[in-house]
């Protein structure tokens, strides 16, 4: 019976200890140990003293098991108790409920967009593929260039000698003639390694990958893995597809698999339509046959690390590698090196031009949460202050201050838990919304976002960082209720209580700052984007058209191609409207680079280790009247410089200044590959590659001294539109050949528009981060003046009692907002010149401190706040003395 009563009076203190502590397994051992050593003094061995004090608690688990289930149920049961609460307070105000769910919704939901298009373009662009952690880019390196592409020769030779590698793979993107039903149309393809679907994890839905010998012979492999699109949209879903025949580029190809639904390839901004092994190189690419030539560089691709390695181990080895190969092929590989990058990094995409403009949106999502977060604090605090005389009665009753604490963050975890599910609609249904920014003619990007756990549990630890920044503050505050003295300061309203103030004022002016630097940080970017687009680039941008006419592709060979450029321009030329046509070989600010060739300059010496590798460009004749770039010196291409004429080349003023030294280079000589030519005119600089670019050697070649078939941009003065040109040139084009692709007909202007689409995602983005903060803002500073307007009526009818009029309440309360504006105006403009350093790099022609952007961010800010004030301003305005001095 002694025993008995021990155990039960030990379970009842274990068990009230443990609701309070959770010690009770240590408690327990205590006990049994305790009980151990009185057994042993009173003279038992110690192994049977402790076997008999085990055996006494015996109960001793089924007892800890009670115990836990006791503590849960009483858990569980707190817990929905709180939860019901919760929702029928909340129930109870759906104004301020939906008012605190939007406002999360819109912050938690403007994160996961941004972190879905950082993981589905950056991190892990690649959906389908297995293994993307150990996936890496990899490229080459020259002397005169941070990167470069790779032969297929060193491609092979780091395949078989790189130990750390599970997998190398090429992957080259290109666009392909497709011939359908008599009608020519264009894809986009790639040109890969045998190994590419095998190492990425990607099996066929239908037939299979491609085979080892594949990657051997010229042209010896005609056979293709269409994408599931093609295969619904071109092909109609048929399910005998495989072993059909397909015209791509003129040359039948056996279909032999269809890639799995949500595979889009490997190349971050386009999607894949169908692959082809590299054998066919030769068939895509033209020019000579690179598999064998190691001076051919065309390859680029990703490499698979094996399990355990890093990034930096296979680059120690890789690296060994390409230098025992610029040993042993001096004459084609010195100087060439290899260089693994990690997915983000990869050089080969679109994601490349995004990746300032997602960085840009990283930093100002966050601030946009911390706005909402701020907002949400806010209207809580205001919540509680209203609900603070349910608090000191609950208080009273002996309520405990810990219960109140969790019924406060208890709520704040249901408004957490309705803004993560609408934030995560919000980023589901803005998966897509990067394409909106980009110019909706031609081929539109494939940009989309990836919500995979990754997103879900970042998205998810966002919420839980959002509900402990605004649910404590309420929380802190029911904590700290002096319950004697708020009863005593019950009927002082909001003049004996301004002390508590300071905290909704601190927030509002967080909101206030960080809305005015995104403000700020819009106008400058927006500053940027219009010097860019106004600035000249070099060439005219009005009265110009451009269109991709690819012959290659459909089967031309170089003199045939040549004569078709030349009756197609004849007949441009006869059309009304129309000045001038001429070919050229890239288009400016365009995705396909310029052709590279190493030259040598005649007088000129270069430094040691350097070989002159300059851009160029094959162009017709009449190119330079025709696109608008100026000739400073010096004659355009004619007829006449054709096959049979001394070769001669045009070049730019940077490039007459770097190997002329400012002399004048009519007359000069320079070589390019084995043929020495003659400049017979300088150019001004233009732009190449981007709008921002520093000037950069550059030089033009007729197209009649070396036609190669390639060329394929078709340049036009014309008044005519974009549109009625299209229907010209197609009208044209199908009286020469019924077969080929017409493409799009552009100006010159929505050229350079493109080219700095990823400025203009900035802009807009950040225009809409801007503006989606600046309305969180304008709702927080209204929910605090609007409750100081509420907390202050009996000031406000004193004061109209001892003669104020309307104009001096509303004064009085608009002069309020207006200090709580400028003092966060001016901790946002702290905030500005101290990420000056970080702007600097993202803007053009643009100083980060520009006053206008400052004086229009501050107008907005003012009068946003000043709008969202005046209506509580005005009900202040409008009290009744009467009323409110009778007021509690």
């Amino acid at each position: 019976m002694r025993l008995a009563a021990r155990l039960r009076s030990v379970a009842s203190v274990l068990f009230h200890r443990a609701r309070m502590e959770g010690d009770m397994d240590d408690e327990l051992r205590a006990h049994i140990q305790s009980r151990a050593d009185d057994l042993e003094r009173s003279g038992l061995p110690r192994a049977e003293a402790q076997r008999r004090a085990r055996m006494e608690f015996g109960g001793y688990q089924k007892f800890k098991e009670e115990c836990h289930e006791a503590l849960g149920a009483h858990f569980f049961d707190t817990l929905l108790k709180d939860m019901r609460y919760a929702l029928r307070i909340l129930r109870g105000s759906p104004g301020f409920s939906i008012l605190v769910v939007l406002c999360l919704t819109l912050g938690i939901g403007a994160n996961a967009a941004v972190f879905s298009w950082i993981e589905g373009l950056l991190l892990r662009p690649f959906p389908a593929v297995a293994h993307q952690e150990r996936m890496v880019a990899i490229t080459g390196t020259a002397p005169s260039e941070p990167r470069t592409d790779m032969s297929w020769p060193d491609f092979v030779d780091l395949q078989r000698n790189c130990k750390l590698l599970d997998a190398l793979i090429t992957d080259k993107i290109m666009g392909a003639s497709l011939s359908i039903g008599g009608r020519a149309d264009r894809a986009t393809g790639s040109i890969v390694s045998a190994n590419y679907f095998d190492a990425l994890g990607v099996r066929p839905i239908l037939g299979r990958g491609f085979e080892p010998d594949e990657n051997t012979g010229r042209n010896a492999h005609p056979v293709a893995v269409i994408s599931y699109q093609m295969w619904q949209n071109t092909f109609k879903g048929d399910p005998q597809i495989i072993g059909k025949m397909q015209r791509f580029n003129k040359v039948e190809h056996t279909i032999i698999g269809v890639a799995p639904k949500g595979f889009y390839g490997t190349f971050v901004g386009w999607a894949i339509q169908f692959w082809v092994p590299v054998s066919m190189e030769q068939t895509f690419e033209g020019g000579p046959y690179a598999l064998d030539d190691r001076g051919a560089r065309w390859i680029e691709g990703f490499a698979m690390l094996k399990p355990g390695v890093t990034r930096q181990q296979a680059q120690a080895e890789i690296s060994s590698v390409a230098a025992t190969l610029a040993s042993t092929y001096p004459e084609v590989d010195r100087g060439h090196g290899v260089i693994l990058l990690p997915l983000w990094l990869t050089p080969f995409n679109k994601a490349g031009e995004l990746r300032p403009t997602l960085s840009i949106m990283l930093a100002v999502v966050i601030f946009v949460l911390l706005i909402a977060c701020a907002n949400v604090g806010n209207l809580l605090l205001v919540r509680f202050f209203a609900r603070r005389h349910e608090m000191m009665v609950r208080l009273a009753l002996g309520a405990a201050r810990g219960r109140l604490v969790r019924q406060l963050l208890t709520e704040g975890l249901i408004l957490a838990a309705f803004g993560a599910v609408g934030g995560l609609l919000v980023a589901h249904w803005c998966r897509y919304a990067l394409v909106f920014f980009f110019p909706r003619t031609g081929t539109v990007p494939y940009l989309p976002g990836e919500i995979d756990w990754r997103v879900l549990a970042l998205s998810i630890g966002v919420c839980v960082l959002a509900t402990v920044l605004f649910g404590l503050v309420p929380a802190i505050e029911a904590s700290r209720i002096d319950l004697a003295a708020a009863l005593k300061s019950e009927m002082g309203g909001l003049v004996t209580g301004q002390h508590r103030s300071w905290l909704r004022t601190s927030l509002v002016l967080v909101q206030v700052s960080l809305s005015f630097v995104l403000l700020v940080g819009a106008a400058l970017l927006l500053q940027s984007l219009q010097k860019m687009r106004n600035q000249s680039p070099g060439f005219s941008t009005k009265g110009v058209l451009i269109a991709s006419i690819d012959l290659f592709g459909s089967g031309y060979d170089a003199p045939r191609a040549l004569n078709f450029q030349k009756q197609l321009v004849a007949r441009v030329e006869m059309l009304p409207g129309v000045q001038s046509a001429a070919f050229a070989g890239f288009v400016p600010l365009g995705l396909i680079p310029p052709t590279s060739a190493p030259i040598v300059v005649d007088g000129y010496v270069p430094p040691l280790n350097e070989e002159p590798v300059v851009d160029y460009s094959q162009v017709g004749p009449g190119y330079f009247a025709t696109t608008g770039v100026t000739l400073v010196s010096g004659r355009d291409f004619t007829p006449a410089d054709n096959d049979t004429a001394a070769l001669v080349a045009v070049v730019n003023e940077p490039m007459a200044a770097r190997f002329w030294h400012g002399k004048n280079p009519i007359g000069q000589r320079l070589q390019v590959g084995d043929h020495w030519v003659r400049v017979v005119g300088v150019a001004k600089v233009s732009k190449y590659y981007s709008v921002s670019e520093a000037p950069r050697p550059f030089f033009y070649m007729p197209l009649l001294q070396n036609p190669t078939g390639r060329v394929s941009v078709l340049n036009v003065r014309t008044s005519l539109s974009p549109q009625a040109m299209a229907l010209l040139l197609a009208r044209e084009m199908t009286a020469l050949d019924s077969g080929l692709a017409h493409n799009a007909v552009i100006s010159m202007q929505e050229q350079l528009d493109r080219s700095t689409s990823a400025q203009k995602a900035a802009v807009g983005l950040l225009g809409v981060l801007g503006g989606l903060a600046l309305v969180l803002a304008t709702v927080g500073l209204y929910s605090v003046v609007a409750y100081s307007v509420s907390q202050s009526r009996r000031e406000f009818g004193l004061r109209m009692a001892l003669g104020a009029d309307s104009a001096n309440l509303l004064w009085h309360v608009m002069s309020r907002a207006f200090v709580l504006t400028i003092g966060g105006v001016v901790a946002g403009g702290i905030a500005c010149f101290a990420l000056a350093r970080f702007a600097a790099g993202l803007l053009y022609q643009v100083s980060p401190h520009d006053p206008v952007a400052f004086g229009s961010a501050l107008a907005i800010m003012i009068f946003a706040s000043m709008a969202g004030c005046f209506f509580p301003a005005w009900r202040a305005s409008h009290t009744d003395p009467m009323v409110a001095l009778r007021y509690e």
